[in-house]
């Protein structure tokens, strides 16, 4: 005699890097409150390795189509691919436009219990104030209106990269310089990094750098203004910036998804905004984590930086 029915769940979150690393809390919830089902993500090309190595999920799933509502052909292939998951319920972590289409392409006829924000779903996040609610508060209230009464803090024991290739020797900071690049203003001045840096190096402490490729010219900015600096620039994954971030004394960075998985990892971590972002809504969380917010970052001088810093950096 066969054993009952698996039950199937769908976990949707398609990106950015930040909101990825604070919806590592309540995919743990999914999880743990699910504990017997299969359990897919349904997430962007960049971030399913992260998930396979967290051991979340039984399956991760690439959206690969994006289709807009008059892409008939990848609407449909879209919907036959959710069809076939046979989902009894669909966690959408990403509540957006895009992710609210997926449940109506599921239609008519029977869709699956869905906890987000489209119309028309069992399990709606219609909390009127949710729209003023840091991301993190705003994920716990959604699964607790969907019978999950609590979301832990992400657990990122599990992401540990090879970090030794690197030849980093403590004590070392990290910098994190770099951010969306339609998002200028999000970022302070390679050259009050670079002087930032030549600071943290008088103290005894080596300055590492991180970013992605497109950010080559202004690490190399920062690494030329102090000698010394371990430019890393493309050389980690996202598991190898939250091993480093449980190795480092201290970081500073914009507000950009790195930073987020530095926090969340336990790094004590100065993290800079300007008028272009809301910390209210989106700051990282951390055990030591301090926000330093101007409307302009080109008003955040280097000494209050420095200040910021405080027992890391003194003596």
């Amino acid at each position: 005699m066969s054993g009952a029915r698996t039950e199937r769940i769908l976990v949707i979150k398609l990106g950015a890097l930040g909101d990825f690393v604070q919806a590592l809390g309540p995919m743990q919830a999914i999880r743990a409150h699910h504990a017997g089902a299969h359990l897919v993500l349904l997430t962007q090309k960049a971030y399913a390795d992260f998930a396979r190595a967290s051991n979340l999920f039984d399956e991760v799933w690439i959206d690969s189509e994006r289709p807009k509502a008059w892409q008939v052909g990848r609407v449909m292939r879209l919907r036959r691919k959710l069809k076939t998951g046979n989902f009894d319920r669909v966690y959408d972590l990403q509540t957006s436009d895009r992710s609210s289409f997926y449940f109506h392409i599921l239609g008519p006829g029977r869709r699956p219990e869905w906890c987000g924000v489209a119309r028309g779903c069992s399990h709606p996040h219609d909390n009127p104030d949710r729209d003023r609610m840091h991301t993190v508060e705003r994920q716990r209230d959604q699964l607790a209106r969907a019978g999950i009464p609590d979301a832990p803090a992400p657990d990122l024991s599990w992401a540990d990269g090879d970090v030794s290739r690197f030849g980093v020797q403590p004590p070392f900071a990290l910098l994190v310089p770099g951010g969306a690049p339609h998002r200028p203003a999000k970022r302070w001045a390679p050259e009050r990094y670079g002087a930032l840096a030549a600071r943290v190096l008088e103290a005894g402490i080596t300055p590492v750098l991180l970013g992605a490729r497109a950010e080559f010219g202004s690490l190399a900015v920062i690494a030329c203004k102090a000698p010394g600096t371990v430019n890393l620039c493309d050389r980690t994954s996202f598991a190898d910036i939250a091993a480093l971030a449980r190795q480092a004394d201290l970081a500073v960075g914009n507000d950009t998804g790195p930073m987020h998985l530095i926090a969340a990892a336990g790094c004590p971590s100065v993290v800079l905004y300007s008028h272009d972002s809301d910390p209210r809504l989106c700051a990282q969380r951390g055990p030591g984590v301090v926000i330093l917010r101007r409307e302009s970052l080109e008003d955040l001088s280097v000494d209050e930086v420095w200040k910021a810093l405080g027992p890391a950096v003194s003596g």
